[in-house]
């Protein structure tokens, strides 16, 4: 498992290095090619740099609703109890519900109020495959997030008794609080890769 987890992890590195390196150069290509560089410098650099942006984004919020990022692989987790406030069925890519919630484009959308313990009640919605804990019929879950991160909450698979009891015991919050959303996915990829284009710019001024 441990050897599993390191592979995927370089996997991850690996293709994080190769998109910084594509920012790089495409960017690079289009400040260029814009100032004082070949036409074909421009023709290149601003269909690849959308297309990169166009990625990062869709990574950065993959239904494009503002649905809770997945805890980080390793990182702190712990439950909590959650209000059901509605479910729907919605396509994956899109967000947009969708009539047939067999489909193998489709998934649940969880209208959930995290209680977390020491935190102000927040209102997130929570995208998954499967309906884990039968929350179609449910008004109460629990739910795993990052205590470092809110934002990042997924529905707990198989929780513990306690909790399933502590949360079927809950009240609703009288206070519910918008999350801080954090630092989008990919945004750091994208300015190490502004970075990199700006020293390459620089080499090429001072070497050309």
């Amino acid at each position: 498992m441990n050897r599993s987890m390191s592979s995927l992890r370089m996997l991850f590195s690996s293709l994080r290095l190769v998109a910084v390196l594509l920012i790089g150069l495409s960017v690079a290509a289009l400040v260029h090619g814009a100032l004082d560089g070949p036409r074909w410098l421009l023709l290149t650099g601003v269909p690849v740099t959308a297309l990169i942006l166009t990625i990062l984004g869709d990574m950065g919020d993959p239904t494009g609703t503002g649905s809770a990022m997945r805890p980080r692989s390793g990182g702190p987790r712990a439950f909590a109890p959650a209000v059901v406030n509605g479910v729907r069925t919605v396509d994956k890519r899109t967000g947009r519900p969708v009539r047939d919630g067999r489909s193998v484009n489709s998934v649940f959308a969880f209208d959930l109020t995290v209680m977390p313990e020491g935190l102000p009640a927040y209102r997130m919605r929570v995208c998954h495959p499967l309906d884990l804990q039968g929350l179609l019929r449910k008004s109460r879950a629990v739910v795993e997030y990052d205590p470092e991160q809110p934002w990042r909450v997924v529905v707990a698979d198989h929780p513990p008794r306690e909790w399933v009891a502590r949360a079927n015991a809950a009240a609703p919050p009288a206070v519910v609080k918008e999350p801080s959303s954090g630092i989008p996915t990919g945004l750091w990829t994208l300015l190490t890769g502004v970075g990199l284009a700006a020293v390459l710019l620089v080499l090429v001024r001072v070497l050309g």
